[in-house]
């Protein structure tokens, strides 16, 4: 009789199937976003393990993740950056059959592309989200001094 060996998951608690069909979700169709951050929320998002966004603040009743670096990048290097002190760019993926819930809204140029996803519906997104959310760019407060 021959012997099989199961693989511990990363936690160290109950073995894991040794076959390959035992992770489904990383075969389930993605499509990746971005999420200009400042400081606080980043570091919300790295106490959560990279894996989930903080809920939202009562007066933020919607989580808006947008669909192209260079709009993230706009808002964490012209807003985050001097209005909170840094400004970053996230990168994450997330179940397609998932997003297809809230449709794409342009919001200024054609790049300006953002999902609006309701504050109460955020935990159930945040379910959708697959692998590790990326830090993908960093923006600091710029200093202006005046001329005298």
């Amino acid at each position: 009789m021959d012997s099989v060996q199961f693989r511990s998951n990363p936690a160290g608690d109950a073995p894991r199937h040794p076959f390959p069909f035992e992770d489904t979700t990383m075969q389930l169709p993605t499509t990746t976003l971005f999420r200009p951050v400042g400081p606080a929320e980043l570091a919300l998002v790295e106490a959560s393990g990279w894996r989930r966004f903080p809920l939202r603040l009562p007066h933020q009743p919607i989580f808006y993740p947008v669909c192209n670096a260079t709009y993230a990048i706009e808002i964490a290097s012209e807003w985050n950056a001097i209005h909170d002190g840094g400004g970053y760019v996230l990168r994450f993926d997330v179940r397609t059959e998932h997003l297809a819930r809230y449709p794409k809204q342009i919001v200024g140029s054609r790049h300006h592309e953002e999902h609006w996803i309701p504050a109460d519906e955020l935990g159930a997104f945040n379910d959708a989200i697959v692998g590790p959310i990326e830090l993908l760019h960093a923006f600091h407060a710029r200093t202006l001094a005046s001329a005298s």
